[in-house]
């Protein structure tokens, strides 16, 4: 991978001549809070963010309400694209690794045309954690840095922010760069220090066990006291499913216009959380109780989807936005999975 250098002002005209050539979407901020949202100049972009209200993988490539396909009597249906390009500019690493499991879930088995479809359109600039957040575990989930996914990833070391480039559309878009200059030894030692100290701050909870064994703690955990304790307080809210940058569970419905000539098929997002989300015919639920839908999201990012991807990387990759917003305190996974290798030891 080529690495170059940039400095900040020159940084800053980039980013004005990518929102000339298309949509970008980066971190404003919203008050005290971020939220990733569309440019209209690069003085609105906040690289020193901590976290995004909402992860931009999900908000953009999976959004909250999609429509897949129009309908009309006699005429059939059409599947609906978005095949608009964009940048996603300044995503954190953790939420990086997020859209890396995303993008191997929907191209597996039943390959989501839709998704994918918005993810080749889509071109990512990532950017190493300036500021961390209150609630950020990343380091103790394996994702205080990134490797792979991105077209570029930034790196602010001061005055300048080495830029590694990562693929073809990477490429295309430092080009446009005038007298680009190659990152020397000393510019990459001072990536190194950033990467290394993040490794450090990013974990405000800190697991006690590496992040791989978690699968193996889980097997021996189902029967534990714990997710009945935890559940006696849950509201079932699903808060902790709509801000997780891991969370895919979506509902498909049909919207028909009052004519029933017409309509629209839709796909929304649903969390397993939520009381219902597994009801089927015959009013049968699957996981009526709290304790089990409590239970199965802890089982979800640890064990299942881990192991449905090949990764080793759990699906939860410590951004903390669940422990944020949840309103009785009991979504973080640290405290429950720590809990467990208390009461279970490690074997």
């Amino acid at each position: 991978m080529k690495t170059r250098k940039i400095g900040k002002d020159a940084f800053k005209g980039f980013v004005s001549g990518l929102i000339k050539q298309q949509k970008v979407f980066g971190p404003c901020a919203k008050g005290d809070r971020f939220e990733f949202e569309q440019l209209d100049s690069a003085e609105q972009l906040r690289l020193d963010y901590d976290v995004t209200l909402r992860p931009p993988g999900r908000k953009y490539l999976l959004p909250p309400v999609e429509t897949l396909l129009t309908y009309e009597m006699g005429d059939g249906y059409k599947s609906v694209y978005d095949e608009t390009p964009f940048i996603l500019l300044g995503v954190h690493p953790y939420d990086m690794e997020a859209i890396n499991q995303s993008d191997r879930l929907f191209s597996q088995d039943n390959y989501d045309c839709h998704y994918m479809k918005r993810r080749q359109n889509a071109t990512i600039i990532a950017c190493d954690v300036v500021t961390p957040s209150q609630n950020v575990f990343a380091a103790s989930m394996g994702t205080a840095t990134v490797k792979t996914g991105f077209d570029i990833l930034l790196t602010d070391i001061g005055d300048s922010y080495v830029m590694e480039i990562g693929t073809k559309k990477g490429e295309k878009l430092v080009a446009g760069i005038k007298d680009p200059k190659d990152a020397d030894d000393n510019d990459l030692e001072k990536r190194k220090k950033v990467w290394a100290e993040n490794q450090e701050r990013l974990n405000k909870h800190k697991l006690n066990c590496d992040y791989s064994y978690l699968p193996k703690l889980l097997e021996r955990a189902y029967k534990h006291q714990v997710w009945e304790e935890k559940a006696k307080t849950c509201f079932s809210c699903g808060s902790c499913n709509q801000v997780c940058p891991t969370c895919y569970c979506f509902n498909v419905q049909d919207d028909v216009s009052w004519n029933f000539m017409n309509g629209k098929r839709e796909r929304v997002w649903d969390g397993c959380l939520l009381d219902g989300f597994t009801k089927v015919a015959g009013d049968h639920e699957f996981r009526k109780k709290r304790q089990d839908r409590f239970r199965h999201r802890l089982y979800r990012k640890a064990k299942y989807v881990p192991e449905k991807i090949g990764s080793s990387i759990p699906a939860c990759v410590g951004c903390g936005r669940c422990v944020s917003a949840c309103l009785p305190d009991i979504a973080n996974p640290i405290k429950v999975y720590n809990r467990l290798i208390e009461d279970l030891g490690i074997k």
